[in-house]
C-alpha cells in the first residue's frame, strides 16, 4: 500500500506526462505544417510514447488500490520556431520530466515505499535515454545549421523512427 501523499504525487505525474504528450502532438502537428513529415513522425511517435508513460501510472495506481485523478490541462503551444528551436524546446521539456521523476524517487526513499523506487527506476533510465536521444539529434541539427540539404537529410532520418510498441 502507498501513502496518500505518494499516491497525490504520482496521480500528478501521470497527468503530467498526459500534458507531455499533448506538447509532442503539437510539435508534430507543427512540423508537419511546415512541410517536415520527418521531424512531425518523429513527435508523432513521442506522442503515443508519452501516453504511454501515463498508462504506467495510471496502472500502478490500480495496481496499488489508488484513485486515478485525470485533470484538466493547459494548452500547448502552436508555434514552436526553427527545427532547431523545436528539439531544443523538447529536450528542456524533457529536462522537466527527468526533474519531476527524481523527485519522486526521493519521496519514494523518504517514505521507504521500495515497491514505488522499484517502480519509478524504469522512468530514471528512460529519462536518460530520452534526453540522450534528443540531445543526439540537437548535435546533427547545430552540425547542419540552417542547411536546406542538411535539414532533409536529418527529416528523413527522423521519419524512419518506428512507432512504440505497447508496454508490458
Amino acid at each position: 500500500m502507498i501513502s496518500e501523499t505518494m499516491a497525490a504525487a504520482l496521480n500528478e505525474q501521470m497527468n503530467y506526462e498526459f500534458y507531455s504528450a499533448n506538447i509532442y502532438l503539437a510539435m508534430s502537428a507543427y512540423c508537419s505544417a511546415k512541410g517536415l513529415d520527418g521531424f512531425a513522425s518523429w513527435h508523432y511517435n513521442q506522442y503515443l510514447e508519452e501516453q504511454l508513460h501515463a498508462m504506467k501510472f495510471y496502472h500502478y495506481l490500480l495496481d496499488q488500490n489508488q484513485p486515478v485523478e485525470l485533470d484538466a490541462m493547459p494548452k500547448p503551444k502552436k508555434d514552436y520556431g526553427s527545427p532547431l528551436s523545436v528539439f531544443e524546446q523538447a529536450l528542456a521539456h524533457e529536462r522537466s520530466v527527468t526533474a519531476r521523476i527524481y523527485k519522486l524517487v526521493d519521496r519514494a526513499l523518504e517514505e521507504r515505499d521500495h515497491g514505488t523506487n522499484s517502480f519509478l527506476q524504469w522512468f530514471v533510465n528512460e529519462q536518460v535515454e530520452e534526453e540522450s536521444t534528443i540531445n543526439g539529434i540537437l548535435d546533427k541539427l547545430r552540425l547542419v545549421e540552417s542547411s536546406g540539404n542538411g535539414i532533409f537529410m536529418v527529416n528523413n532520418e527522423l521519419g524512419q523512427r518506428p512507432a512504440p510498441q505497447p508496454l508490458a
